[in-house]
């Protein structure tokens, strides 16, 4: 067997040092410098071909080298996530409290307030452990994929499952997925800012040979690891994967910091702390009354520390952690990836969608239905194509008539040109049709196919000299070959000939080019075309030198002669046009992007229903003048339904325009070009399967289907999210405010403690502890898509978060104050009446976890099985403080006693009335439960949005 790339081997060039051995004792491809070997040597070196590896030996070496990943922080263990609970201000105080009980002999209260914290350090780790298992596993859908070569076919494979010796090909916005020796080249430009802070995009070759000890800078026939592809298409050789390249060596030598928290919890923290403080200052009071009536220091010490951990919200940022978390879950199950925690909510917000047309408001599977072909004075003969999709069944006809031979000659002759002109691959078999490439090139493929060519003999039987790969700013592509038959079209001035190229792009592109044409004719067919709904595109032939061949020149493209006009249809997502109504009944307008032809795309959206079916379109070029001759620029472009023929740096100034009107703007996108429009976004929505690499790093969501009807989804799911956090926050300081009243009113009067410390700590518990995981289950309210989108700048805690908190809180803590004072009225005794008012506090935080499962809507309109963990987790609690009125020692440390039948139902009763007081308080305070329903702030006709409620 071969000795491993890495060995030494007789007529090897590089001498690959040390052991070989890598992190965790695998071998390791740590290489010497492979900029300074040619392409051949470095072949030789990782002994594999220019057609790859093969299968086996590709698995053999995965096994070798290991995964391509990063280093990757490890995961907190539970130990680790157990010590965090304790990192509170909070907690030390309870352990203050703890020893302080032990030394004047209070054992059983010392023990208890132990127990309490080792449980909450049990539940806030396994939460967060869960939030971090969450977070993982949705890491693992996340997976980039890349061209390989492999028995010498062409096929995706996860980047982890590279190997040094593999052969990739790469193409513009994709990230480089390891240390790459470049063996080919077409224009190939990349972004390695990341490695060397040089913001300037560098300039790649093949056969620039480097010294050894050059800088990563100039090792120009080098690709690195993270770096990003911009323009071009190359095919390199794996040299180092996984912590052998450049960027993981940096990895492995960093300890990586921890992560800020997100800025919605960073928020919720500063929230809590505010709240916190009031809580102090409050409780501070209270114990100055107390020390002055003259109680004793310690029974003060220990209600003030059990009071406060009762009443600041500091589970609070743990548990919407865990909410966003569920969340994720949810969409992920709905086909979308969130990158960032913030993306969950913020798509509550969203007001407008800027959707791309292709893949994801259509199937993106590229269908040639129309051809015509040209003569000198223009459009000569119009055919239709049979079949669907991507299957070689469907003949071509004209008029209805079978073509003649004449007509059947002129089809392949322009589909011969377009397969050749072609990067995409394709394979015809019984089962299914495999294919790699870009959806357009597919497409000419399937074309000669139907047209009796086999693409892939064809190919083979010419010599490709030299290409321009298709690029968004050029709008066209050009392949210069050799052989296969003789060239037709006059050779451009001032050349001998010896070449063909063939062109396909924009008709308004490849018109200046050609020569001998009627171009307003040809113009008009194309229109024609478009308003039809197809996608147009020309495909041209000509004749060039030798030299101009072999540089690929651009200038050399003179003088062609177009054969014709191809005409593709992307039928439509049977499901696009429910989740446009969705969108509509919900408040958010839709604008779709294209680079079709203006009435290709009026077409299309007349289809879908965008814009109420007579969309506003505007071009590229009327938004360029736009933007330099109208004032109110964001006004105009937020009165537009359909943007086409847009550049891609222009789908950026679309976005902002937008945002300035007043919308939070999601953005799809799939390619290079579309990073900066998904950055600036709102949300930022990139395609999972078609997408690249740059535009998912830059999106804060991902869909895995490349589906509209996900977004939709997604934002079904965002709002849900971002209710639960209120519904969440709603829940625990209102419960806390309640038992603040209820001492301060207490002592005010003069009264005995109403509870004691270990009893507010037990209260603390077995309510919030196990209900507030529940609500973040919540599905839901009916209705939630009919809402308008709520403001941009609206805050968590607002004035009607304020005045339900303090309905809430009042009335629990005047309720039970009453309750309390009325008990020892009637001469209960203390022990008693606590007893009773223990019971009546649970029960109370019980009530409210329902109340708290709507902010506007009833509560009992709401269906119940919408979210059983609740009522499971209500019945939970309210079982738990009945246990421990049974429970030898428990109800001792607790002072608690069984009640009888008949005082649990008044007690319950008694808690009831907050339910009652709460719904008047709902129907009272605001609007219908569901908003403003079916509203729209601008319809999807476009105009200033209205203010949402």
């Amino acid at each position: 067997m071969a000795k491993p790339p890495g060995s030494k081997q007789p007529g090897a060039k590089p001498d690959l040092p040390g052991d070989g051995k890598g992190p965790g004792g695998v071998r390791s491809a740590t290489a010497t410098a492979w900029h300074s070997l040619t392409a051949a040597q470095a072949i030789a070196a990782q002994e594999s071909s220019a057609a790859g590896l093969r299968e086996a030996e590709a698995g053999r070496r995965l096994v070798e080298y290991g995964p391509n990943r990063l280093p990757r922080a490890r995961r907190p263990g539970a130990l680790v996530l157990y010590v965090r609970q304790f990192k509170s201000p909070l907690v030390y105080l309870l352990l203050a409290a703890s020893v302080v009980s032990v030394f004047v002999g209070e054992w059983s209260d010392a023990l208890f307030i132990f127990v309490v914290l080792q449980l909450n350090a049990v539940i806030g780790g396994y939460q967060e452990w869960r939030a971090e298992t969450s977070a993982a596993a949705l890491g693992q859908m996340m997976r980039d994929r890349v061209v390989v070569l492999r028995d010498g076919d062409a096929r995706q494979v996860d980047t982890a499952d590279l190997v040094p010796g593999d052969v990739v090909r790469l193409e513009s916005g994709g990230r480089v997925p390891a240390d790459l020796r470049l063996l080919e080249q077409h224009e190939l430009s990349v972004d390695e800012s990341l490695l060397t802070g040089e913001s300037l995009p560098l300039e790649k070759a093949v056969d620039d040979v480097a010294p050894a000890a050059a800088p990563l800078s100039d090792r120009i026939n080098l690709l690195f690891a993270g770096t990003t592809v911009l323009t071009g298409r190359a095919r390199a050789l794996v040299v180092a994967s996984g912590a052998d390249t450049q960027i993981g060596r940096i990895a492995s030598a960093l300890a990586l910091p921890d992560q800020a928290p997100p800025p919605l919890i960073a928020r919720l923290e500063r929230m809590g702390r505010v709240i916190g403080m009031g809580t102090v200052l409050a409780i501070g009071v209270l114990a100055t009354v107390q020390l002055l009536q003259g109680l004793d220091l310690l029974t003060v010490f220990l209600v003030a520390v059990a009071l406060a951990v009762a009443a600041i919200p500091e589970g609070l940022p743990v548990a919407i952690t865990v909410a966003l978390s569920i969340a994720t879950g949810r969409m992920a199950r709905r086909n979308v990836i969130v990158r960032a925690l913030p993306a969950v909510e913020g798509l509550g917000a969203c007001s407008l969608i800027a959707s791309d047309k292709t893949g994801t408001l259509t199937c993106n599977e590229l269908t040639a239905k129309r051809v015509v072909l040209f003569d000198d004075a223009g459009p000569a003969v119009a055919g239709t194509v049979g079949g669907q999709g991507y299957r070689p069944q469907g003949t071509v006809t004209v008029d209805g008539r079978a073509p003649s031979k004449q007509e059947l000659a002129g089809f392949a002759e322009l589909a011969r040109s377009a397969a050749l002109c072609n990067e995409a691959e394709i394979a015809f078999e019984e089962e299914a049709v495999r294919h790699l490439g870009d959806t357009v090139d597919v497409a000419f493929l399937v074309l000669a196919a139907k047209l009796g060519l086999d693409p892939t003999a064809l190919r083979a039987s010419y010599r490709v000299h030299g290409m321009i790969p298709y690029e968004p700013q050029r709008r066209y592509a050009a392949s210069f070959v050799s052989g296969g038959g003789a060239a037709a079209g006059p050779v451009s001035a001032g050349t001998t000939g010896g070449a063909t190229v063939h062109v396909k792009g924009a008709l308004e592109v490849l018109l200046p080019m050609c020569d001998g044409i009627d171009a307003e004719r040809a113009l008009a067919a194309g229109d024609a075309m478009a308003a039809e709904g197809y996608r147009v595109l020309a495909v041209a032939r000509g004749s060039v030198s030798q030299d101009a061949a072999g540089r690929a020149d651009a200038g050399s493209l003179r003088y062609l002669r177009l054969l014709g006009l191809v005409g593709l249809m992307d039928p439509l997502r049977p499901e696009v046009p429910q989740a446009l109504e969705r969108c509509r009944e919900a408040g958010i307008a839709v604008v779709m992007i294209t680079g079709d032809h203006p009435e290709t795309a009026r077409a299309i959206a007349r289809d879908l229903g965008v814009g109420d079916g007579d969309p506003v379109v505007m071009t590229g070029a009327d938004l360029q003048a736009a933007a330099s001759g109208t004032r109110n620029f964001s006004e105009t472009v937020a009165s537009v339904q359909v943007f086409a023929r847009v550049e891609p740096v222009q789908k950026l100034e679309i976005v902002q325009a937008l945002q300035q009107a007043g919308h939070v703007v999601a953005v799809t996108g799939d390619g290079v070009n579309d990073a900066p429009a998904l950055a600036a976004a709102d949300i930022g929505v990139a395609m999972g399967k078609g997408g690249t690499d740059v535009a998912r790093g830059a999106a804060d969501l991902i869909l895995t289907d490349d589906n509209f009807a996900s977004i939709v989804g997604g934002i079904e799911e965002g709002r849900i999210a971002y209710d639960n956090v209120r519904k969440l926050i709603y829940l625990l300081i209102s419960t806390g405010l309640g038992e603040i009243v209820l001492f301060l009113l207490a002592i005010l009067a003069g009264l005995p403690f109403p509870l004691f410390a270990v009893q507010l700590l037990w209260l603390n518990l077995v309510t919030n502890g196990i209900q507030h995981v529940a609500l973040a289950l919540e599905k839901g309210e009916p209705g939630i898509l009919q809402r308008r989108p709520r403001p941009r700048d609206e805050v968590l805690f607002d004035r009607r978060m304020i005045g339900q908190v303090a309905m809430a809180g009042g009335y629990m803590g005047c309720c039970g104050f009453a309750f309390y004072f009325w008990c020892l009225e009637r001469g209960m005794a203390e022990a008693e009446a606590r007893n009773l008012l223990l019971l009546l506090m649970v029960l109370f935080e019980n009530v409210h976890a329902i109340n708290a499962r709507s902010e506007r809507r009833s509560s009992l309109g709401l269906p119940l099985m919408a979210n059983p963990f609740l009522f499971v987790a209500i019945a939970a609690a309210q079982g738990l403080h009945i246990a421990a009125l049974y429970m030898p020692g428990l109800s001792d440390v607790l002072a608690v006693q069984p009640v009888s039948l008949l005082e649990w139902f008044f007690v319950l009763a008694l808690a009831l009335s907050l339910l009652a007081v709460m719904e008047a308080w709902k129907a009272l305070s605001g609007k219908s439960p569901g908003g403003s329903a079916g509203g729209n702030p601008r319809g999807n006709s476009g105009g200033k949005p209205q203010k949402p409620e």
